[in-house]
């Protein structure tokens, strides 16, 4: 039996892999597949976005090769950013008392 953080990685794994290759490299996300990804799998971070350059923002800062496509580890940049800044949130919510 797995342990919750196992099943988390194995999550981020399936995820990036369920979005990758459908056009062009399969172990990598072109912009169109980046952006399907965050909006069906992070839809509360993305609600109330109006820029409607954001995901060109989000592949320029995530693709740190410059190849226009995000691999594996810059999708995990994006997630652990992500978490980092939920448990910062979080902490501050707790120091405020809410």
């Amino acid at each position: 039996m797995s342990t919750p953080l196992e099943d988390a990685m194995n999550t981020f794994i399936r995820i990036f892999h369920h979005y990758s290759g459908k056009e062009g490299d399969r172990y990598k996300l072109s912009k169109r597949e980046l952006k399907e990804l965050l909006s069906r799998e992070l839809t509360d971070f993305l609600c109330g976005q109006n820029d409607p350059h954001l995901v060109d923002k989000i592949m320029n800062d995530l693709d740190s090769n410059k190849d226009n496509e995000v691999d594996f580890n810059e999708f995990m940049t994006l997630v652990a950013t992500l978490t980092v800044a939920c448990n910062d949130f979080f902490e501050e919510q707790l120091e405020e008392g809410f």
